[in-house]
């Protein structure tokens, strides 16, 4: 540990040779701000005035300062407070760790106010590919410096970790640290392609629909208990492909090869489409945007999780709160 002396030695000698002592530099920066204040206003009073605080304190500051270093800084006298040696050899510091502070106060000011670079979004490959580019086109027209990377990923990516700056999840998270809005719920349906039921018949019962074949997730067992509380007796015999894509399912369905839930605001405007018992009371998913605490600060990010926001809750299928 450094001796007070070394301490001061530090101060003087280049950069380069100084030991890292860091129970040296354990003092406040509320005394060095006062210290400084005291020898630019050249007065306890004027300090005072100029941190908005009161001359007793600037006082007390100041003595703590000099204790922590161990050194005196500053002589006391009826004219005023007059700086040491060693309160001189200090100023320069002093100074330039101000200039230093300053720097990283508009550094941040900058950043928190900047509405330009990249914004991370993940979601499933599903939403990624059909309903993102849609909800997030405005951007090149009201805000063209964002740039947006979309993360098609089925993995619950760690917001945490920032692996990315906005995810979209249809659970919320348990992370207190994150800030999670619930913007509605999805509504779905059993859904097939025109050309598959003008082959297959088009089921007008819920136990006609377990004649059919299905396409899907890889575990029927996800859908196969819906469908039963339904009346739809789905066995995993009725699954003939499966894909752990959300995309792949979709050009599955598309390509005729059977009957799977999706949601409506997916497949309701595609003509080639058609609903599976429409009176089927429809299934229904959350659809939670999660952030982390950056959004606080980050103007771009805020701007695309507003817009996300919005986009979401526009859409005609979403049902809200």
């Amino acid at each position: 540990m450094c001796t007070s002396e070394e301490v001061i030695a530090n101060i003087r000698r280049p950069a380069i040779q100084k030991c890292m002592n860091w129970a040296a530099i354990s003092f406040d920066w509320n005394q060095v701000r006062a210290f400084l204040a005291t020898a630019e206003e050249g007065s306890f009073s004027g300090a005072a005035r100029a941190l908005k605080t009161t001359q007793p304190t600037i006082g007390r500051q100041v003595t703590d300062l000099e204790e922590t270093l161990g050194v005196t800084l500053v002589e006391r006298s009826v004219r005023g407070p007059t700086l040491t040696d060693a309160g001189q050899d200090l100023l320069e510091h002093v100074r330039a760790m101000a200039d230093a502070a300053t720097h990283i106060s508009m550094s941040a000011t900058a950043h928190s106010e900047d509405i330009s670079g990249l914004v991370n979004v993940t979601a499933t490959d599903l939403l990624s590919a059909q309903v993102l580019p849609g909800l997030l086109a405005p951007l090149r027209d009201t805000n063209p410096g964002i740039r947006v990377n979309i993360i098609a990923s089925n993995d619950m990516q760690n917001l945490i970790q920032r692996e990315a700056d906005i995810a979209i999840r249809h659970v919320r998270p348990e992370q207190p640290d994150l800030i999670a809005r619930h913007v509605g719920d999805f509504h779905a349906g059993l859904y097939a392609s025109k050309t598959y039921l003008d082959r297959a018949g088009r089921p007008s019962t819920p136990r006609e629909v377990a004649e059919h074949t299905f396409v899907g997730n890889p575990d029927p067992e996800r859908l196969i208990a819906p469908m039963h509380s339904l009346g739809v007796p789905l066995r995993a015999e009725n699954f003939v492909m499966s894909s752990g894509s959300g995309v792949v399912v979709w050009q599955m369905l598309r390509a005729g090869l059977g009957i799977t839930v999706l949601p409506d605001v997916l497949c309701d405007p595609d003509p080639e489409v058609e609903r599976v018992l429409p009176d089927l009371p429809p299934f229904q998913f959350p659809i939670w945007l999660v952030t982390h605490r950056e959004l606080q600060t980050s103007k771009r990010i805020r701007i695309v999780f507003d817009l996300l926001v919005r986009g979401f809750r526009e859409m005609g299928n979403l049902r809200r709160d």
